[in-house]
C-alpha cells in the first residue's frame, strides 16, 4: 500500500532537513531502471506531504555541516525566481518552468484583485500531453493557490524531486514567487505544501546526507 509520509516544519531549512532525514534513514532504496542516474541507487519517499507553515523566514536556504558542500544559496535562489517567470531558453534545454508560467502568474493576480478570493478555479499548470514524450519531463507539474484569512498559499506539486539537488533551491524559489504575488494581489504571504510521489535521493548524495545528519 502506498502511505502518505507527512512532515510538518517551521521553515524551510527545516523542511529539508526533516525530508533528509526521512529519506536516508526509512527511504526506500531501489535501482534505477529508467530515468536520470540509470542503474543508479536511490532512496525515495514513495509519497510525502511536507508542509510548512511560515516559509518566508530567512535564510531560504538550509545550512551544512562543515566539509559539505551547500545545496542552496540566496544568489541561486533568486536565479530560479527568474526561471520561473521567464520564457527564456537556454541553449539545450528542452522546456522551461516560464515558458509555462510566465502567462499564468499575472493573470492569477488579476483574477483574484477582480473576482475576489473565494475560488478554487486558480491553478497554475506546468507541462502538456506533450511532456510524456520528451526523455526527462518537467518535475514541477502544477502550482496551486489559495487565499485564506488574507494569506496566500502554495500548494505544488512534483512528480519526481531530487531532494539533494532540487528542493532547497525549488522551494526557496516558488517562495520567492508566492511573496511576489501576495504583494501584487494585497494580501499577505501563507503558509507552502508540497506533494511528491518521488523525493529522493540519489546514491552520490547519501555520504553527504549522512554528514548532514551527523551519523
Amino acid at each position: 500500500m502506498l502511505s502518505p509520509v507527512t512532515l510538518e516544519a517551521r521553515n524551510l531549512p527545516e523542511a529539508w532537513s526533516l525530508c533528509v532525514r526521512e529519506a536516508y534513514l526509512r527511504g526506500r532504496e531501489y535501482v534505477i531502471q529508467k530515468g536520470s542516474f540509470e542503474g543508479s541507487r536511490r532512496k525515495e519517499i514513495p509519497l510525502v506531504v511536507v508542509s510548512i507553515s511560515h516559509p518566508g523566514s530567512r535564510p531560504l536556504a538550509p545550512d551544512v555541516p562543515a566539509g559539505v558542500p551547500p545545496v542552496a544559496s540566496e544568489q541561486n535562489i533568486q536565479e530560479y525566481l527568474l526561471y520561473l517567470m521567464t520564457a527564456t531558453k537556454r541553449p539545450g534545454e528542452l522546456y522551461t518552468y516560464g515558458e509555462d508560467l510566465e502567462p499564468q502568474i499575472p493573470e492569477i493576480i488579476r483574477r483574484y484583485k477582480t473576482y475576489g478570493f473565494d475560488t478554487n478555479q486558480l491553478c497554475m499548470s506546468v507541462g502538456s500531453r506533450n511532456s510524456l514524450f520528451i526523455e526527462h519531463s518537467q518535475c514541477l507539474r502544477l502550482i496551486d493557490t489559495r487565499i485564506q484569512d488574507n494569506a496566500l498559499h502554495f500548494i505544488v506539486y512534483f512528480r519526481s524531486w531530487d531532494l539533494w539537488a532540487g528542493f532547497p533551491v525549488n522551494m526557496g524559489g516558488l517562495q520567492l514567487l508566492k511573496e511576489y504575488m501576495a504583494s501584487e494581489i494585497g494580501v499577505v504571504d501563507g503558509s507552502l505544501i508540497a506533494f511528491s510521489k518521488g523525493l529522493h535521493l540519489y546514491e552520490h548524495c547519501w555520504d553527504l546526507a549522512k554528514v548532514t545528519l551527523g551519523r
